[in-house]
């Protein structure tokens, strides 16, 4: 595997998005983070009502074509459906309020005694360290959060930076889609053909059949997808030869653009950042909060 920068390696930088995701994505599921969502005034019944007001607060009360932009690979009516009335019910700063709060009290009934722990103080602070090295020039969704004042606790630090890193990373894929060519709903359509998870999965994103058909079309006109791949059936084997390496190509892409706040790191301190991750992440991964199967692909890519 070819290095990036100071010597960390693209399996490295994909490896410790895997170990971080997790940590991040507890506000989206977690019962304590929809708890307060509901006490702002935020359905609850499904996670897409809190989903978008709580990921798109720190770039503020910007409108659906701005969140749409920035979080790309929605369907913009999905995205309005939710951004219009978000504001409305209330403001950025509550809801950046409501977040913290949320994952206060989710990564403490996850963490239990550990949240207090010298290991995840340790982590806390070789995470941030990575998180404050970070350009996020060009990334929007990094550079809103990045701003935010960092909380005082180390679990809240922690998560803070994870959040910091995922849209540095997210931000930079973004990136690499566009240069592969790929609309947001064709990045979604390419990432089913090579398995990364079902199309039922991938419907989560509010584009309509129709659309999709469309975007498959467009890939098989360009020799990305396979034109008789049964659109109803698993997609698993429907990109081409061509189609799977431009989506390598995309991630190995993503993976370079993510590289350079971990190059703020030593390798030594790298190997102990993965070490100390394990446990809470196994945590994370153990609550059942996490659906099985995402949209990101992790595990598969």
């Amino acid at each position: 595997m070819a290095k990036q920068g100071s010597g960390i390696d693209s399996g490295r930088v994909r490896q410790l998005w895997h170990l971080l995701e997790p940590l991040h994505a507890v506000l989206y599921y977690a019962p304590e983070a929809f708890e307060e969502a509901a006490e702002l005034g935020y359905a609850t019944e499904e996670r897409w009502p809190s989903y978008f007001p709580y990921r798109a607060a720190p770039l503020g009360a910007t409108g659906a074509e701005s969140v749409a932009s920035a979080f790309y690979s929605f369907s913009p009516r999905m995205v309005a459906e939710h951004i219009e009335p978000a504001w409305k019910i209330a403001s950025p700063e509550a809801v950046l309020r409501a977040r913290v709060r949320g994952v206060d009290r989710a990564y403490r009934a996850i963490f239990g005694d550990r949240v207090d722990s010298p290991e995840l103080v340790e982590l806390a602070a070789l995470v941030r360290r990575a998180a404050e090295a970070a350009n996020t020039a060009g990334r929007p969704l990094a550079a809103a959060n990045a701003a935010l004042d960092w909380p005082e606790a180390p679990h809240l630090q922690l998560w803070h930076a994870a959040t910091i890193l995922r849209e540095h990373r997210g931000d930079g894929h973004i990136a690499a889609l566009m240069v592969a060519g790929l609309d947001p709903v064709e990045a979604l359509v390419s990432f089913a053909a090579i398995g990364a998870a079902s199309v039922e999965r991938f419907e989560s994103r509010g584009w309509s059949a129709e659309e999709w058909e469309s975007a498959r079309d467009r890939l098989a006109a360009r020799g990305l997808a396979d034109a008789d791949a049964d659109a109803d059936a698993d997609a698993d084997g429907a990109a081409t030869d061509a189609g799977r390496e431009l989506r390598r190509t995309v991630e190995e892409h993503t993976d370079q653009l993510a590289a350079s706040p971990w190059q703020s790191l030593t390798a030594a301190e790298i190997d102990r950042l993965v070490e100390l991750l394990g446990e809470f992440w196994v945590a994370v991964l153990s609550s059942g909060l996490l659906p099985s199967e995402t949209t990101l692909g992790i595990g598969k890519v």
